[in-house]
């Protein structure tokens, strides 16, 4: 795979991975009403959009094939270590925007630059800490 189609394919994969994370907030939320409302559908998009995202990057961004469930264990709890790195940025900025704009869709649109700022930067930590056997340059 070249670089840019790397990057291509990367960006493509961030982008599903969002959406499914700010749809996933959007679900909770209509669903929720309750005093929590906000943490729990940040939880709930964090949690979706991280396994589709491991999924898309094991498979079509690294190549990466575990040698025995144990394998496959570890790798994906540094991913999620990683993640939780990078989640901080999301998170982060998220809130920065629902506290200084108090409406829904600039949490939303805080969510989304925050998202992908995090995505530039685990991308790097994956190919170095995770999927240190990938192919990909």
């Amino acid at each position: 795979m070249t670089r840019r189609e790397l990057i291509i394919r990367y960006a493509i994969f961030a982008a599903i991975a969002i959406l499914i994370n700010l749809g996933s907030q959007a679900l909770a939320v209509s669903v929720y009403h309750g005093p929590f409302a906000i943490p729990l559908s940040v939880i709930f998009g964090t949690g979706t959009g991280l396994v589709a995202k491991y999924v898309l990057d094991k498979n079509w961004i690294f190549y990466h094939q575990a040698a025995n469930r144990s394998h496959q264990a570890k790798t994906f709890v540094l991913y999620t270590v990683m993640g939780l790195a990078t989640t901080g940025i999301f998170w982060i900025t998220e809130a920065l925007f629902h506290a200084a704009f108090d409406a829904p869709a600039m949490r939303y649109v805080g969510g989304l630059i925050g998202l992908v700022a995090g995505y530039l930067v685990k991308y790097q930590l994956d190919l170095r800490h995770v999927f240190v056997d990938a192919r990909a340059t």
